[in-house]
Parts: C-alpha cells; structure tokens; sequence
C-alpha cells in the first residue's frame, strides 16, 4: 500500500542510528573510562558539557548544528571546500545529530559501570604486571559488560528517535535524509493517518524491544 514510504524511512533510521551507536560506544568507552578515573581543574565544567544535550531542548542542538557545520559555519566551510559539498541537508547530518544526543547516555552508563568496578582488582592485576591497556580489556571492560551493553541499547533507541535536531540539521529528504520520526511528522501532517499509524507502531515495539532487553540483561 506505502511500502517505500513505510520501509524506506525504518531502513534509514536503523543505519543511522547505528552509526552513530558505533560512535558513541567508542567514544563513551574512552570519555567514561577517563572521567570514571582522573581528576583534574575543569573536569566538572567538561563533563556538564558533555551531558548537556539531555537537558537542551533538540531545536537548540539543532541550531547550533547549523551554526557549526552549515554552509557559513566554521566547519562547514571547511567540509565544503574539503568535499565539494556542505555536511547540512545530507545523511551524515542525520548520523551527527543522532550522535550528539545518543552520546549522554552511553557516556554516563558506562562511566557508572567503571566506577562501580573493584579498585582493588585491577590494582592486583597492575602488581602482577598488567599494563593499563591489559587492566582495562581484562578486568575493567568484562566487569563493566552489562553497563556496556545498556549503554549500548539505550544511546541506540535514543539516535533511533531522534527527531528535532534532526529534522533542522538533515531536513526531510524523502529517500535520503527522511527517517521514521520525521516521516511520523509529515504523514500525520498530510493526513496520512494509516502510513503515520504504522510507523509509529513500529517505532513503539522497536523501542519497547530494546528497553525490555536491557531490563532482562540488567537482572
């Protein structure tokens, strides 16, 4: 009945938001890791930073992704000059604003998931000669696996919903930059009612889906 309009927006929302949960687990590791660890003048400014798009609204993050990377941005003109093309109205707008507000969320369970790991273990495995890369893949990382993991679920159902900064930074680009909030918005808008059911159904027992997995792996 809809099938490119139903399956083409799912399709692009998974890829990207799968993107950028690649991004942030690499990121949260290395970030939560540092925070869940060291101490240093400004870390508390930092680290507000860095939790800040859970608090502001996804119009600000919008915003300032246009201000940044936009065709006028200090970025943007240099990615334009790099790649012959402006980063704004593409699917890797998309992959970045997704990843801005996923990052809070896999950066804060895993720091979380390292603090609560035994000091005192990976300082025996140090006295046995374990270097800090051996301590963390050895000791830290599989004791922290379920704070991994939740990270991992939650960081991804949120790039998979985003839809505010995405909608002001990718735009609504049927086939290209049109995921399944943003295609949500417009069927309704247009008085697609079936098309807009649909979705959201869809979007309802993917997310349910991932909370309930990481409900069942946190026990």
């Amino acid at each position: 009945m809809f099938h490119d309009e139903f399956w083409t927006p799912i399709v692009l929302s998974i890829k990207v938001a799968a993107i950028s949960v690649t991004v942030v687990f690499f990121l949260g590791i290395l970030l939560g890791r540092l925070f869940a660890r060291k101490q240093f003048k400004g870390k508390i400014l930092l680290e507000t930073f860095l939790l800040l798009p859970i608090v502001l609204p996804p119009t600000v993050i919008g915003f300032l992704l246009i201000y940044i990377f936009g065709r006028n941005g200090p970025f943007g003109i240099i990615i334009e000059e790099v790649f012959a093309h402006p980063i704004i109205f593409t699917p890797t707008a998309a992959v970045i604003a997704s990843t801005i507000v996923a990052f809070p969320l896999m950066y804060q369970t895993v720091k979380i998931g390292f603090q609560a790991v035994d000091r005192g273990i990976e300082e025996a495995a140090r006295v046995d000669g374990a270097g800090e890369i051996k301590v963390f893949i050895y000791i830290t990382f599989p004791l922290s696996i379920k704070s991994i993991f939740a990270g991992l679920i939650l960081s991804f159902a949120r790039a998979l919903g985003e839809f505010g900064a995405t909608f002001m930074f990718a735009g609504n680009i049927p086939g290209k930059t049109q995921t399944a909030p943003t295609a949500i918005y417009i069927a309704m808008e247009s008085g697609n009612m079936n098309l807009a059911w649909f979705l959201v159904a869809t979007m309802v027992f993917i997310s349910f889906s991932f909370l309930l997995l990481t409900t069942i792996t946190q026990k």
